[in-house]
């Protein structure tokens, strides 16, 4: 009896909550919105239960990350191009499909007829008997799709099953091996645990881990960074930012890394060149007991006052966010600086996880355009390090081209710079650069170098 009142609340689901999943996956993919913030914008605008709002962020972050897969799918089951269908038809077409066959714990029956009234919604007559027939159809074929075969063609089955771009997975598939590829490819596809960075100058993570376990939360201490918190289970986010609004950054493992290999100390002069939103850069300023002065900028405004609000939420005064391009050289800081940190632009690959869209917004094409910039960064910002001062150079990338390479071609060309060389954040050992990878660390792909400059 249990089985079958759960099963009729999950086919029950409010429609609502549907169409706001709709409604997110349009914007991203007809309007090129990021998943994450439209999805907030939507949540935040209607009254859903907690079990509506994790019904729909699972919708949207599910059929964003699925999509090349649901499209393969979609083009079995439709006569015309889908770049023929209307963009919202599309949509409801692909969040169909993707609870069809992919989520298991709505019945497809339920998934069929709650896509058909939403057509309702935005179609005529004849749309809705279309979306009617492409999902009874899917249902019909559900067990009979054949997929690429792993070894013939290990390239299309990982890019169908996995869910990412062929392009991407034949760039794994070189790198790590078909099983490395394989296990990079099922970690951007987990959602990713809430990690926050406690905010030492407030309280202690002993301290907070304690009352966050008290209030519900199942959390531990990261293995990573003495200052990281894990959590598994979440009661409400709400409780997170009603009670704890001070104590803590959203931060994963990987990124906290950053600043302890800068080090720098109470009283410092230190520059982040490349600072929005602020997470490393906050984290800066509690190494320092916010005692000294960062200089943080970035070239978009409206990325200065997510500076700013991260700031004064944290408590932090002495961080001076101000425009700027990391590549254009200011001469008054030259030389000026105890410590510098570059944490450039990239590709991104590092990260998939937390952005459902991004696999589908790349490709092979933009990740020359990286290069360049990052060297330019690099040669500017060194300019600002005085004589024995450090500097940081990090990516949230895999890329090599990204990553060893663009430090070591400043080292040839600047005689007067060396490796600094850091202890490795598990093992102790110490080492030039690190290279996260989330197939094999558990964390988000990443890479940190230290630089120091010679007396």
């Amino acid at each position: 009896m249990a089985n079958i009142k759960e099963q009729a609340a999950a086919v029950n689901m409010l429609s609502n909550a549907r169409l706001t999943a709709a409604q997110v996956i349009n914007s991203v993919f007809s309007d090129g919105a990021y998943a994450n913030i439209a999805l907030g914008k939507a949540l935040s605008k209607q009254n859903h239960s907690e079990q509506d709002r994790r019904f729909v962020t699972e919708l949207v972050y599910g059929t964003v990350k699925a999509k090349g897969t649901i499209d393969w799918l979609l083009q079995q089951l439709v006569s015309r191009p889908l770049g023929k269908i209307e963009p919202m038809i599309l949509n409801i077409l692909r969040l169909g499909v993707f609870q069809i066959y992919f989520f298991e714990r709505i019945p497809a029956s339920a998934a069929c007829n709650e896509s058909v009234n939403l057509a309702k919604k935005f179609g005529h007559e004849g749309i809705v008997k279309f979306v009617n027939g492409v999902l009874r159809g899917a249902v019909r074929s559900k067990e009979s799709i054949v997929y690429p075969d792993a070894e013939k063609d290990p390239r299309q089955y990982l890019a169908l099953k996995e869910f990412h771009p062929d392009w991407l997975v034949k760039r794994w598939l070189k790198q790590f091996g078909f099983e490395g590829a394989q296990a990079l490819c099922r970690f951007d596809n987990k959602p990713p645990p809430l990690t926050l960075r406690v905010n030492t100058l407030v309280i202690d993570r002993k301290t907070l881990l304690a009352s966050l376990q008290e209030d519900g939360f199942e959390a531990e201490p990261s293995k990573w960074c003495e200052d990281g918190i894990v959590c598994t289970k979440i009661p409400a986010l709400s409780v997170l930012f009603s009670k704890y609004n001070d104590m803590f950054y959203v931060q994963d493992e990987s990124s906290m890394l950053v600043a302890p290999v800068l080090a720098p100390q109470p009283g410092q002069t230190v520059i982040d060149v490349c600072s929005a939103p602020g997470g490393k850069t906050t984290h800066l300023a509690q190494l320092m007991q916010n005692k000294g002065v960062i200089y943080a900028t970035d070239i978009h405004e409206h990325k200065i006052k997510l500076i700013e609000e991260n700031s004064r939420r944290l408590g932090i005064t002495i961080i001076e966010p101000s425009l700027q391009d990391a590549a254009e050289f200011k001469p008054e800081w030259e030389s000026m600086a105890d410590c510098v940190l570059v944490d450039a632009p990239c590709s991104g690959l590092g990260v998939l996880r937390r952005r459902a869209e991004a696999r589908w917004k790349k490709n092979k094409l933009d990740l020359k355009t990286f290069p360049p910039l990052q060297r330019d960064i690099l040669r500017n910002a060194a300019h600002y390090v005085k004589p024995g001062g450090r500097l940081v150079y990090s990516t949230c990338t895999l890329e090599q081209a990204e990553n060893h390479y663009i430090p070591a071609e400043f080292l040839e060309n600047n005689s007067n710079w060396q490796y600094a060389g850091f202890q490795h954040p598990l093992t102790g050992e110490t080492v030039d650069e690190l290279q996260l990878l989330p197939q094999h660390d558990g964390t988000d792909g990443f890479y940190i170098c230290a630089l120091v400059r010679k007396e």
